[in-house]
């Protein structure tokens, strides 16, 4: 089973066109980490401020190596969450298949 990782940003106002690059760095730096399935980024539609990042990993420790890295402490933790005015981050494993 996988282990996924769903994170919500909203950008300061203005700040999306200096986020959006610096994620689409971390998206690709983060693809090459061994143990990362999916990185993905997504912007709203009806509202360009709202970031989704979508990320799969084969499991929980590679995430947690994921967190360690250099890339992310720079780009994400550095540069990325001083333009943020909120941050919300939900982990996930698959539910099993229940069959009625």
């Amino acid at each position: 089973m996988s282990y996924v990782v769903v994170a919500r940003y909203h950008t300061k106002e203005g700040e999306e066109d200096t986020v959006l690059p610096l994620l689409d760095t971390m998206a690709a730096a983060s693809r090459q980490e061994p143990g990362n399935l999916a990185y993905r980024v997504h912007q709203g539609t009806e509202d360009p401020r709202a970031i989704v990042l979508y990320e799969e990993y084969v499991s929980e420790a590679d995430f947690t190596a994921h967190c360690a890295t250099p890339h992310f402490r720079e780009i994400v933790l550095g540069k990325v969450v001083p333009l943020l005015e909120s941050r919300d981050v939900l982990r996930c494993t698959l539910r099993p298949e229940v069959r009625a």
